[in-house]
Parts: C-alpha cells; sequence; structure tokens
C-alpha cells in the first residue's frame, strides 16, 4: 500500500464532494444508527452548520426501499442528499433518487454508483473494514469544506473504534491530525470507559473476561491486586498491575487482536462532552439500538441536555448485553468451518458474535442468528487473522441471504443480513460451506 499517493486520491474525491455539497442551500442527511454513522452525521451537520447550509437529518438502520420513499416525501427537488456510513452497497436502491447525491461510506461498493461522488477507500485500493470508518471519510470531506473543521476529528477517532477499526494507515492519519490539533489525548491503559473499577468490569462487555458479570468474582480479583476506586484516577502502578493482569486472563483463549483492543492507546476526547472515547461509543450505540437517534446526534452536536439519561440507559444496556452474551454461550454449536447460534427474541447478537470469536474461539468465525416477530437477523464476525487467510463473510452472507430469499452484506471482518422465517438452518448450513472453501481445513487448524 503507498498510503501518500492513496490518501491522495481519498482527499481528491473528498474535494470533490465537498465542492458539490457547498453549491447547496439544503441538504437531506441520511445516515446510519450505530456509533460510526451517528458520528459520521454529527460531523457533516457540524461542516454544514458552520457553512449556513440548512440540513434535515434521518438516522436509519438500514438503507432499504422505505428510506428511499422517506427521502422522496422528504426533500425538495433542489435539495442536495448526503448518506453517511451506507449507500455503496445499495446502488440499485438509491438509484431511484432524483436528486443529486453524494455517499460518503467504507463498506465495499456494489454495482455502478448514481452518486455524482462516492468518496470510499474502497475505490482507491484502501480497505474500509479495517482501515477508515464512515466518519472518517466525512472528516475528510469537513476538512477539504474548512481545515478548521478539525476539531471535529474526535467523533472520527470515535467512530473507527466503534467500528473495532486499527489506527494505522488512514485512521492513524486522523489521529495523528487529532493529537497534533490538541482534540485528542492518549493515555495507556484498560480500553474501557470511566467510572468505579469494579462497577465497570461488571457491566463492559468488552473485553469480556472470565469474571465479567461476576461482582463477587471482581471484587476478589481486585482486593488481589489491591486496586479500588475510579479507573480514572489509577495511579500508573496501578494501571499497570491492572493492565497485566486482563493481560494475563486474555492470554488463555483470546485472539491477539482481542489483548490489543483491551489494552494499550486509550482516547480521550478533549472536544467532545463525553470525553472517554469508550463511554461514547457506548452512549451512542445504545441510542442507536433504543431508537433514540435525536439523543445520540445531539450528543454529537455537543449538546448536554439528554447526556445523563444516556448514559444510564448504555449502563443498563452493557448489563443486559453482559447477560445476553452469557446465555448465549451456552447455546453455541460449531459447524465444519463456523460457530454458530439460532436464537429468538435475543439481543445483541453481534456483540455475542464478536465475543465468541475474540474470546472464546479465534480459530473460526461466527454467526448468530436471532428471530424476532417474523423477522430473522444475522450478525456474523471474524479476526482479521482469518481475513488474510482468506475469510470474506459479507460475500458469505451475502451469498447464503440470496440462497434462501434475504440479503446481506457488509465487510469482510463483520457482516449482516436477514432472511426468510423458517430458513435459518438453510442459511447456516450455506454460509458454512462458503467458509469452508475460503478457509482450507489445514489453514485453520494452523
Amino acid at each position: 500500500m503507498n498510503l501518500n499517493i492513496e490518501m491522495q486520491k481519498l482527499k481528491e474525491l473528498a474535494r470533490e464532494a465537498a465542492d458539490v455539497i457547498e453549491k447547496y442551500e439544503h441538504v437531506r442527511v441520511i445516515s446510519h444508527n450505530d456509533a460510526d454513522g451517528l458520528t459520521s452525521a454529527g460531523i457533516i451537520c457540524q461542516a454544514l452548520l458552520r457553512q449556513d447550509i440548512r440540513f434535515h437529518t434521518s438516522i436509519v438502520p438500514r438503507l432499504d426501499k422505505s428510506v428511499v420513499e422517506m427521502v422522496k416525501e422528504t426533500t425538495a427537488d433542489d435539495d442536495l442528499v448526503i448518506f453517511c456510513d451506507m449507500g455503496s452497497g445499495q446502488s440499485d436502491i438509491i438509484s431511484e433518487i432524483k436528486q443529486d447525491i453524494v455517499v460518503l461510506d467504507h463498506h465495499v461498493p456494489v454495482g455502478e454508483s448514481p452518486a455524482k461522488v462516492l468518496v470510499n477507500p474502497h475505490i482507491v485500493g484502501i480497505d474500509g473494514a479495517m482501515h477508515i470508518s464512515g466518519s472518517g471519510v466525512t472528516f475528510f470531506v469537513a476538512m477539504e469544506m474548512e481545515p478548521a473543521n478539525v476539531d471535529l476529528s474526535g467523533l472520527a477517532i470515535a467512530g473507527a473504534v466503534g467500528d473495532k477499526q486499527i489506527f494505522s494507515t488512514l485512521n492513524g492519519h486522523i489521529l495523528e491530525e487529532a493529537v497534533n490539533a490538541e482534540v485528542v489525548s492518549i493515555k495507556k491503559g484498560l480500553k474501557i470507559g470511566d467510572g468505579e473499577i469494579a462497577k465497570v468490569l461488571e457491566y463492559t462487555p468488552e473485553p469480556y473476561l472470565d469474571i465479567t458479570g461476576d461482582s463477587e468474582k471482581i471484587a476478589e480479583f481486585l482486593d488481589f491486586l489491591g486496586i479500588e476506586g475510579n479507573i480514572e484516577d489509577l495511579n500508573p502502578d496501578q494501571t499497570k498491575a491492572l493492565t497485566s493482569a486482563v493481560a494475563l486472563k486474555l492470554a488463555k483463549n483470546a485472539s491477539p487482536e482481542a489483548v490489543d483492543a483491551a489494552i494499550g492507546d486509550v482516547y480521550i476526547l478533549n472536544n467532545e462532552i463525553v470525553s472517554n472515547v469508550y463511554d461514547l461509543v457506548a452512549i451512542l450505540n445504545t441510542c442507536g439500538k433504543a431508537e433514540k437517534y435525536g439523543m445520540g446526534l445531539s450528543i454529537c452536536l455537543k449538546d448536554k441536555t439528554h447526556l445523563e439519561e444516556a448514559r444510564d440507559m448504555a449502563i443498563s444496556h452493557q448489563i443486559s448485553i453482559v447477560e445476553n452474551i452469557k446465555k448465549g454461550m451456552d447455546m453455541v454449536k460449531e459447524g465444519k468451518s463456523i460457530g454458530y447460534l439460532i436464537g429468538t427474541d435475543m439481543e445483541s447478537t453481534g456483540m455475542i458474535a464478536s465475543t465468541f470469536v475474540r474470546y472464546v474461539n479465534p480459530d473460526m468465525p461466527f454467526v448468530a442468528v436471532n428471530q424476532v416477530d417474523e423477522l430473522v437477523k444475522v450478525s456474523a464476525r471474524g479476526t482479521r487473522a482469518l481475513v488474510e487467510k482468506g475469510l470474506d463473510l459479507s460475500f458469505a452472507l451475502r451469498e447464503a441471504a440470496n440462497s434462501v430469499g434475504g440479503e446481506g452484506g457488509g465487510h469482510n471482518v463483520a457482516s449482516g443480513a436477514s432472511i426468510p422465517p423458517g430458513t435459518a438452518e438453510q442459511f447456516i448450513a450455506k454460509v458454512d460451506e462458503i467458509v469452508a472453501e475460503q478457509l482450507p481445513k489445514q489453514e485453520q487448524t494452523e
């Protein structure tokens, strides 16, 4: 990868998008409902606001025909439509929109895009699953609109953390800009939120430890280490003792990237109303899940009105995630090449899939199927090591979903699908077959 050349190409695309955006007086913004989508919306809304461009924003869980109908009904003929953190894989759907379109996304492009400008790292040879998030792409455009928008880089960092990306290449460049502008500070430690250490360890689903969710075991663990109080107040020796003890626990089963995800650089967002990046990501993901989209976006826009309510919601949500992970682990089955579970009315299937592949068995990807009221949703997760060996969950889920009359896609390392009721077993068998072809058996057991 020649990063300088590829980054320059991405900046040129961002410049084209900025040139188009700046011609409009009113913009219709559509963005995804997870932490990356909400931070993307937060970045573009502030960039538009600063240029006196009016906007109407909607946050959606997925881009389907109903979203396109909503856009048609709520958008004037001379408006611009911007899709953030979505739109690359739905070219056929968004082509029904008559207004000019700009897509700011990091998912793999599928089909001929109807967008006037598509800003996407895959176009310039960069893997958007790992190296830049939707919010990172949106930040590039905001910087082309006005260099002072560097103060929005903290939101781009949060979006990348939310999508579990790595901070080298493009994310590394954004982080460097953020640190140089004193927008973000870095400290070493455990990559979890702030607060009383015993409580945070109890309800934090990541890292998932053998003591997670068990207050008695956590008390014994901290007592042995001689640590108490708030995590942000620990001195360097206490922080080192804690991270070393967690690393030892992770060494038993966890993937190497799980250790990296748990211990190392903690990003402090100096310009945001939630400064610990892991707290902000948890809050935004909770707002997205709870359909409190306005609350999530307002926090990205530095409005404290509903912050305490959002914090409480996030903690309750994390507690339920931990409970669901524990329940889900009892339902796990293994195929030829995948771990999987088929459940009903389960929450946090994406988190269960992530936990399994990161902390229980990193040698095989995991697929979680959740059947809710005639709707069957699928979450699948892999590791970067499996992707390097040939895993492509986006392809596997798209093909398997199509084979049963559903639809799927996403990233090679993390993907999702919707399938018709009654097709879960057939779908799982097809995913298992495709992944077995991607990951020959001898590769899996190396």
